[in-house]
């Protein structure tokens, strides 16, 4: 972050830089910390494995003097290693990542679960080795997968980066091996310190446009790490964007992965117990998907997976499962509006991701915008969620369930009518939206609302906007 201003109005005043070095932070006891709280700035879903490491020893016995600043494990099932600098890098600096790297790349799932538990031990958790092994297996999409955990991850986190570091780290991420390089700065806003975590390399237009396909044509490792990383992605996309409600069912068309022969196979095997064709969803990123043929939760590859070794008695490869499974038209959850519902059947996870990328379920601005609607009219839940930059369906779950939403009986169906899922949060008030928005003048008929009384998009853009 090059430039930091506090804002007041149309006055913006710079903040001055200060160091860690300078208000006496320190990289263990501080920086360290700040990671293992906040794992969110070594990626996506990194689960903390531990800290301080320094159990390993070399060859003839004698303990190594080395220390990992921190060890992860994402949701893919890579470990990442994590070197700390408070100041500015060492000229070596991705030297020791990679040793470190590579120490821990020999590493088993028992060694980590081990490793885990004198992690939280050493912070006042006392858990049962098998607790660490099972919280470690249930972290990662899909099976366990010893030649990931020898493919790890290395993130970087200083100050400031050397060149020298910086033009070998481009170099390495060319020749395949990932490396992050994360700014840590510090500034002092009106005697609060304030501190800022900056990707620097790489950016997302180098991963995707120059990263990306190096890896892709590189070992089967990293194929199946491309495969679980999508996998992985859709998922938390869609539960952050709120699209599925819990109980959602989906239907299952195989696809990716599988070639035609296979499908008919699938498909013959499906038609013997209906009950396989089929899982409901829930909005956690771990396990999201319940076959109803077991009544286990699986992710979605790994649903897939077992479906595909069901069949064909062989271990399936490359499989993205999220291709699997559609949204299921019927029935149509409470919360929703039909007419928004049947326009996701058909679709697939991965589409539905694709389509939702960015979203998230901030509501403040859905709040001020209901604030906004004034009295005799009315709008709908897919033109709220165009104003907002949500979807319809999440949209209505949201106005379902909150209490701090002012004037939800003014949105309705596209139709003009009453969700079948509204509820007053006030259980003791009676009526309904139409008789309320009756009241007020707006025209009902059939059922319906009159569209005179509708808010065009831009108006509603204004409302937001004022």
């Amino acid at each position: 972050m090059d430039h930091l201003f506090t804002v007041d109005g149309g006055s913006a005043t710079p903040v001055s830089p200060t160091a860690l070095a300078a208000e006496g932070l320190l990289e263990r006891q501080h920086l360290q910390e700040w990671v293992i709280e906040h794992p969110q700035v070594l990626g996506e879903s990194v689960l903390v494995i531990t800290a301080e490491f320094d159990r390993w020893a070399d060859t003839d016995g004698v303990p190594a003097r080395d220390r990992l600043d921190v060890l992860g494990l994402d949701a893919t099932g890579r470990l990442v290693v994590v070197e700390l600098k408070r100041g500015t890098a060492d000229r070596d600096v991705h030297l020791q990542a990679i040793t470190y790297a590579a120490l821990v790349s020999r590493f088993d799932l028992d060694t980590l679960a081990q490793a885990h538990r004198d992690f939280l031990k050493g912070r006042g958790e006392s858990v049962e080795l098998d607790e660490c092994r099972q919280r470690l297996l249930n972290h990662v999409d899909g099976d366990w997968s010893p030649e990931l955990l020898q493919r790890p991850r290395q993130v970087i986190i200083a100050a400031g980066f050397p060149k020298q570091v910086t033009h070998t780290v481009v170099w390495l991420s060319e020749m395949n091996l990932d490396i992050d390089l994360i700014e840590v700065g510090l500034w002092k806003v009106k005697g609060q310190l304030v501190a800022g975590f900056t990707k620097v390399y790489p950016t997302p237009e180098v991963e995707e446009f120059t990263l990306a396909p190096a890896r892709i044509e590189a070992k089967a490792a990293a194929q199946k790490l491309e495969e679980r990383s999508r996998a992985r992605n859709a998922v938390h996309v869609l539960v952050d964007a709120g699209l599925l409600p819990d109980g959602a069912r989906l239907r299952l068309v195989p696809r990716h992965g599988a070639p035609e022969s296979i499908r008919e196979d699938i498909r013959a095997w499906v038609g013997e117990d209906r009950r396989r064709a089929s899982a409901t969803w829930s909005n956690n990123t771990t396990e999201p998907l319940t076959w109803e043929a077991d009544g286990k939760p699986y992710t979605p590859t790994g649903l897939a997976n077992h479906i595909f070794t069901s069949v064909t008695g062989r271990k399936a490869d490359g499989i993205q499962g999220t291709t699997w499974w559609d949204v299921d038209a019927k029935p149509v959850p409470d919360t929703v509006d039909p007419d928004e519902w049947a326009a996701l059947a058909g679709s697939h996870l991965a589409d539905l991701a694709k389509q939702l990328s960015g979203t998230r379920k901030d509501w403040s601005s859905l709040h001020a915008l209901l604030e906004a609607i004034p009295s005799r009219r009315w709008t709908t839940y897919g033109d709220v969620a165009t104003v907002i930059g949500s979807h319809a369906v999440p949209v209505g779950t949201h106005l379902a369930t909150c209490g701090q939403c002012s004037n939800a009986w003014r949105v309705l169906t596209a139709s003009g009518r009453v969700s079948a899922g509204f509820q007053w949060t006030d259980p003791a008030r009676t009526g309904t939206p139409a008789d309320v928005l009756g009241t007020e003048g707006v025209r009902f008929e059939a059922g319906a609302a009159a569209q005179e009384a509708r808010l065009p998009l831009d108006e509603l853009r204004r409302l937001l906007g004022s």
